[in-house]
């Protein structure tokens, strides 16, 4: 089976409920299997800020799911135009898989949730990159010939699937924010199941 990892963090389920999509979109693919995970918040001092398992949703992710998997999907609320904090540190702690090439060649999407409709999507999205392209893998986007990125009035970028979560937040997704998320899910597990064919 082609893994994909795809990893979140989700403070109202907004980027909990993209995941679910992601993960529907890699399981459409024949051979492929969604590893859904996610990281705990982070604390400004030294005590745990969260338990050692979740209280609901996927388990915590370990860097081996990520040395483990042949793609991977990385999600995030928009924090000022970047990458929550507990994405960033969890992120931080892959030097290892950096330093021995484990990730180079494996593709990999994004995909965030903000507030507003013009709240930083496309720089969190950029911002989720970075690290990925340090890491040698293959970056993924959505291109305009999925129908539903032109004709999206809510999320949905060609950087990554994105949702408008309004105030209150609200993680009922746009059947646009739906099909995007599912498009990139799709795209990221057939192009892994290519090149683990190609590789054998």
């Amino acid at each position: 089976m082609t893994r994909i990892l795809v990893l979140y963090y989700s403070r109202h389920g907004s980027t909990a409920a993209l995941a679910r999509q992601v993960a529907r979109g890699v399981e459409s693919v024949s051979g492929a299997t969604a590893i859904v995970r996610t990281v705990p918040s982070v604390s400004p001092d030294t005590e745990p800020s969260e338990p050692e398992l979740p209280r609901e949703g996927p388990p915590y992710a370990g860097v081996e799911d990520l040395a483990e998997a042949d793609g991977l999907v990385v999600g995030s609320p928009t924090r000022f135009g970047n990458m929550a904090a507990p994405m960033k540190h969890f992120l931080d702690t892959t030097g290892d898989l950096w330093f021995s090439g484990a990730l180079v060649g494996r593709p990999a999407g994004v995909f965030t949730s903000t507030a507003s409709m013009h709240g930083g999507q496309e720089a969190t999205l950029l911002s989720m990159m970075l690290p990925l392209l340090h890491h040698g893998m293959l970056l993924v986007g959505l291109p305009y010939t999925d129908p539903a990125l032109a004709e999206t009035r809510t999320g949905g970028t060609p950087y990554g699937p994105s949702h408008v979560a309004g105030q209150p937040p609200s993680p009922t997704l746009s059947e646009h924010e739906r099909d995007l998320a599912r498009a990139l899910g799709k795209r990221v597990a057939t192009i892994a199941t290519a090149l683990r064919r190609k590789d054998r």
